[in-house]
């Protein structure tokens, strides 16, 4: 508009359009327009004041377009702007008005209608957050770059755990594998022993490591994450869902790491990796001049630091919440970990809290069964008392204890359970269970005296003991020796080598 005031004192002083293009203001022929416009307008007349600068726009702003070309999408506008605020597409908004409206202008007219709509928009206002010293730090996840796993030589993507503190900007910066509830304890405890103290208030967004439902006024917390807040006194603020704002300081903060840190360096593994980021934490980031604050985060650590909560005397144990049910052979699975609870429990649901070194299973928040934290997939942690009694005594009577229970029995007893015990070619043990078991029914007396016959009798099986005290055969008088026929000692027939070559065959008798 000053360039327009201008020329048009040149003009109303009768310079040429030359002249007017040759001092800058505008070209020959935009000068020419304008001397036409000035005419019309009266504006060249030297008895009359200069115009106003609203008089020269409303002048200068182009022609309306007729009545007949704004009503064409008049009628649709309420139609558009509903379209616009469900995230319909301008292109999918002329196709669906064509389609099913029967529209016939061009696409630049859908354009300059929803450009007008989003003029009478109220302006997007935002203001940005400040914090005491103490007072916030904000949480956030970002990707890391991808190592091989010691554990399984592969391949894999690291994330970056970030916690920043809202008045200084001094960060604590981790690389883990995963985003998973223990992990996510884990690095909290290490980052406030990397402060040497605790924020007031953690913001943090949706994650479900923290928070297992996400509302804006009323989300509901993950039932580990509430016991480290309440063991570390900090409270949890859960940004609203997609609203990322709330937290910008830590989003910065992820990208910062991005950008400065991860870029031309190479990491061997993750212990490298997590050693470089603190050396550049306190060499790089906490010493730089921060954009937002003008101040070294490091420097203003330093004041923050006395106004931060004091770390607990005692660090609180940090453990994992998770829903199981008990299955029927009397175990909850837990991250590939099989622990055993009362076997009356079968087919209900618990809750299992997991540390790194304890496993605790509750029914009505009072503890079931403590084992210690299984190492290796599909291990099983079972205490015997969680069995059933019939499982139990099967456990229970294992080799040692037929061959302790045959030995207080008697002799006898206790040869024909070693007998069945070193069987080479079946697994005996039921066998000598059921032999041991007929003591109940019998008398330790009466069934040596049956093991004493079988064994008379090379017979040391559990059917033929049970067969000898069934008849009573085992109370009647014990047989002599038995007889040895004149052939017991070989074969009936046998004969001797010098027999065979004798020139008259033996008689037989």
């Amino acid at each position: 508009m000053h360039e327009y005031r201008q020329a048009l004192m040149r003009l109303r002083q009768g310079d040429s359009e030359r002249e007017i293009a040759r001092s800058g203001l505008m070209g020959r022929a935009k000068a020419a327009r304008f001397r036409t416009l000035a005419q019309a307008q009266g504006w060249l007349e030297p008895s009359h004041p200069l115009p106003p600068d609203a008089e020269i726009a409303a002048a200068l702003a182009p022609p309306r377009l007729p009545a007949s070309a704004q009503s064409a999408l008049a009628a649709y506008r309420p139609l558009v702007e509903r379209w616009l605020g469900q995230g319909v597409s301008g292109v999918a908004i002329h196709a669906a008005l064509v389609r099913e409206h029967g529209f016939t202008g061009h696409y630049s007219s859908v354009r300059r209608l929803i450009g007008a709509i989003g003029r009478d928009l109220p302006p997007d206002t935002t203001v940005r957050l400040s914090f005491e010293p103490g007072e916030a730090a904000q949480v956030d996840f970002g990707a890391g770059p991808e190592l091989v796993d010691a554990a399984t030589g592969q391949l894999r993507r690291t994330w970056a755990f970030v916690m920043t503190l809202a008045f200084s900007r001094h960060q604590y910066v981790e690389f883990v594998w995963d985003q998973s509830v223990r992990t996510w304890l884990g690095c909290h405890q290490r980052a406030f022993e990397w402060f040497g103290a605790v924020p007031a208030r953690l913001i943090i967004d949706n994650a479900k490591c923290a928070i297992t439902r996400a509302c804006a006024r009323d989300p509901e917390v993950q039932r580990a994450y509430a016991e480290c807040a309440e063991g570390y006194g900090f409270r949890i603020d859960a940004c609203p869902p997609r609203d990322p704002q709330k937290k910008g300081i830590v989003e910065a903060g992820v990208k910062y790491v991005k950008g400065n840190f991860l870029p031309t360096r190479r990491f061997r593994d993750m212990a490298d990796l997590n050693a470089q980021v603190r050396e550049w934490v306190l060499q790089v980031a906490g010493q730089r001049t921060h954009g937002t604050t003008r101040v070294r985060p490091l420097e203003s650590f330093a004041v923050e630091r006395a106004l931060l909560l004091l770390l607990p005397a005692v660090p609180p144990d940090l453990g994992s919440w998770q829903q199981v049910t008990v299955h029927r052979d009397c175990h909850v699975s837990f991250e590939r970990g099989l622990y055993s609870v009362p076997f009356t429990l079968v087919g209900k649901r618990l809750w299992l809290r997991a540390t790194d070194s304890v496993v605790t299973v509750y029914q009505d928040f009072q503890p079931v069964a403590l084992h210690a934290r299984s190492r290796r997939a599909g291990e099983r942690r079972t205490v015997t008392d969680h069995l059933p009694p019939e499982a139990r005594a099967f456990f229970a009577h294992d080799r040692a204890w037929c061959v302790q229970q045959a030995a207080g029995v008697g002799p006898a007893c206790a040869r024909l359970i070693a007998r069945l015990l070193s069987d080479r070619v079946s697994e005996r043990l039921r066998a000598a269970q059921g032999v041991l078991h007929l003591k109940a029914k019998y008398g330790a007396e009466r069934l040596e005296a049956a093991c004493e016959r079988a064994l008379a009798h090379d017979s040391p099986h559990y059917r033929t003991v049970k067969t000898i005290l069934a008849g009573g055969h085992d109370l009647a008088p014990a047989a002599g020796p038995v007889s040895s026929a004149p052939y017991a000692g070989g074969a009936r027939f046998v004969r001797g080598a010098a027999d065979l070559f004798a020139d008259e065959p033996p008689s037989i008798h």
